[in-house]
């Protein structure tokens, strides 16, 4: 018998509902900029409570001066609150909220931290309940030096030329890394019935994004490093197309519309194949690809000049 349910109604598979599993868990932040608002946000998402305390004016969030557009998204359902930390009231109001936190953010030097009565045994003798997770920039004696993201992109080898990168890698892996953190951190204390510290760092974080590279996956002619004909850039005949027919079935399917006679993986590493691909893409716009790509299953996708 057919669903009585309209089709708005029904359940689409494709969208199931978001787990919550850091609901009911309260995270304070003090952390300032990119990575740490953008893991309170990753942590909002898995529905934590989350606030966060911020130097007063004039300084307050830089990201809210230079962008306030990214502040506003990194901050929605944020509680948020001004203490400044080097006096008494500011710190009395911190450890007003510690009291009732589960997991504190913090994106300071470990200096910085000592200085402000927040060094991991000062905390933790405090509140014995509570876990902290620290965002640094290097880890270990190196916490100290200082840096951003793209001096930890260009030390795992990931900047090219003088071109800078297209996003910021480092911090929004260590962001990722961070929430997944707190993950651990509430683990632990579940289990343990005591907080945790754990510490991230940015340039680990780039690091592990540059693992495919190490690896030798993406060096200049490796299979996804342009050495295999069917995943690269290429100009198309009103544009640029990124080709991702990587796997044989589709690298078949791509050489069979393109006319191609290239029967093995070896025969998709030869500058012939190369050339021909390239030939018969500047032949094509970027519409007519669009309609290729659906109609014989090859997988790309089309950009302006």
């Amino acid at each position: 018998m057919p669903s009585s349910k309209p089709p708005a109604a029904r359940k689409n598979p494709s969208s199931p509902t978001p787990l919550q599993p850091l609901k009911g868990v309260r995270v304070l932040s003090l952390a300032l900029n990119l990575p740490g608002p953008a893991a309170l946000m990753r942590c909002r998402q898995m529905g934590a409570r989350c606030a966060k305390l911020e130097p007063p004016p004039p300084s307050g969030d830089p990201m809210k001066l230079y962008n306030p557009a990214a502040y506003a998204a990194l901050h929605a359902g944020v509680r948020t609150a001004t203490a400044d930390l080097k006096t008494e009231r500011g710190q009395a109001l911190l450890h007003r909220e510690l009291t009732k936190t589960d997991v504190l953010l913090t994106s300071f030097r470990p200096s910085a931290l000592a200085k402000l009565g927040l060094d991991w045994k000062a905390l933790h003798k405090q509140h014995p309940q509570l876990s902290q997770v620290a965002i640094v920039g290097s880890p270990g004696e190196r916490a100290e030096e200082p840096g951003h993201d793209l001096t930890y992109l260009a030390e795992n080898d990931l900047v090219n030329g003088l071109d800078l990168p297209a996003t910021l890698y480092a911090d929004m892996g260590g962001s990722l890394m961070a929430s997944e953190a707190v993950l651990q951190a509430v683990l632990h204390q579940r289990a343990k019935g005591k907080g945790a510290y754990l510490e991230v760092a940015l340039s680990a974080a780039a690091g592990y994004l540059a693992l495919p590279r190490s690896w030798g996956l993406t060096q200049p002619g490796a299979a996804v490093g342009g050495g295999h004909a069917g995943y690269r850039l290429y100009a198309c005949k009103d544009g640029r197309v990124a080709l991702a027919a990587l796997e044989p079935h589709f690298a078949a399917s791509l050489c069979a519309a393109a006319g191609v006679q290239a029967s093995s993986m070896k025969a998709m590493f030869a500058p012939a194949t190369h050339a021909a691909i390239e030939a018969w893409l500047k032949t094509r716009t970027r519409k007519e690809l669009g309609v290729l790509a659906v109609e014989k299953d090859i997988p790309l996708h089309t950009l302006a000049a």
